[in-house]
């Protein structure tokens, strides 16, 4: 990874990050446990940041044009910094790697303004979170804001070893009121939390929040199936094969298998210029607007952050995302993933 320097950051570059971005200052890097590091990034000029709702993630972007999202960790209460954990990924992308060896305090960071696709729910009566491993990070941001509120909360947390438990410290005054269990299976399933046994009975009220690895999400949505739809809340931090069936009608691909998958040909039209585009079946919506230069915002270009989400006029989408609530869907699609059943679809572009 290059340094993402504001004084190195060409106007186009900065034009392709979009009206969104924030340079932020790294103001401290926090040892959270084997390969976790928590960063805390600050305004440069010691103003106050964007405000934030728990739940929250930003956009890291990186000067080889790649993007990578992270969860705010910080009390969203407090304007005055930002706090986003990173946990090394030695068989990953490439991003914790370069995070951890170039990324050091002091360094400016170009960083998109929060947004929040796992937003805690005012309905709720009772709030059960459950994490595993890393993704204990958006489930941080939500304890301050339940303290603070007095809602009622309980949270479980699975990780495989002490050393590999991140905010251990901050969470130990939770486990003391027993607001908050750590459960740790060095890596044997099973010996770790019961999620079947947890989540054998819904109480009316109750709304679950859930994030981790493949395995666990998988694990939890199997155990919460019987759970209203409504009440179960959840976050991935990549496309899994095995959650695609719950998540939607039509069944999404991934981008790495669009070319094989991508689905039948349409038209997509913009309903602010009147101007209307062939879309192949070995081409995205956001490919073929790029093509003909219409700029358009994307991140993980896989359907999980939002960044892309449009609003649509007419036509039948099909919905290819893992974000969106069928409400959602009723109005917005994901243009970086997401097709059209319909011969056309007119986008609010």
């Amino acid at each position: 990874m290059e340094d993402v320097l504001e004084q190195e950051l060409s106007p186009e570059e900065l034009h392709r990050m979009g009206p969104d971005r924030l340079m932020v200052r790294v103001r401290s890097i926090v040892y959270q446990g084997e390969n976790i590091n928590a960063y805390e990034l600050v305004d440069p000029a010691g103003g106050l940041l964007p405000s934030f709702e728990p739940g929250s993630h930003i956009d890291l972007y990186f000067r080889d044009r790649r993007v990578r999202q992270y969860s705010m960790c910080g009390d969203p209460r407090d304007r005055t910094k930002y706090v986003c954990a990173v946990q090394r990924e030695p068989q990953g992308r490439g991003g914790s790697k370069a995070i951890f060896e170039r990324v050091h305090v002091g360094r400016i960071l170009a960083i998109s303004k929060p947004r929040n696709n796992f937003p805690l729910h005012k309905e709720a009566k009772r709030h059960v979170l459950l994490a595993g491993g890393i993704g204990i990070t958006p489930m941080i941001s939500m304890i301050h804001w339940l303290q603070a509120s007095g809602q009622p909360f309980v949270l479980h947390y699975c990780t495989r070893t002490p050393e590999r438990t991140a905010f251990l410290g901050e969470l130990r005054p939770l486990v003391e009121r027993k607001l908050a269990f750590i459960y740790h299976d060095e890596g044997v399933p099973g010996r770790g939390l019961e999620i079947t046994q947890l989540l054998s009975a819904w109480e009316e009220g109750t709304h679950l929040y859930y994030c981790g690895p493949n395995g666990f999400m998988s694990a939890v949505r199997k155990a919460a199936a019987h759970w209203p739809t409504g009440a179960v809340h959840y976050e991935y931090f990549a496309p899994s094969p095995d959650a695609l069936e719950s998540m939607t009608a039509v069944e999404p691909v991934r981008t790495s298998d669009m070319a094989e998958a991508i689905g039948v040909g349409f038209q997509v039209k913009l309903v602010r210029s009147g101007r209307v585009f062939d879309v192949p079946n070995d081409k995205s919506i956001v490919e073929v607007l790029r093509e003909n230069g219409v700029e358009v915002q994307t991140s993980c270009e896989s359907g999980l952050c939002g960044t892309c989400r449009t609003r649509y006029l007419d036509g039948v989408p099909d919905h290819r995302d893992y974000i969106l609530s069928q409400q959602e869907k009723a109005r917005d699609m994901l243009i970086c993933c997401s097709r059209a059943h319909s011969q056309m679809i007119v986008l609010d572009l």
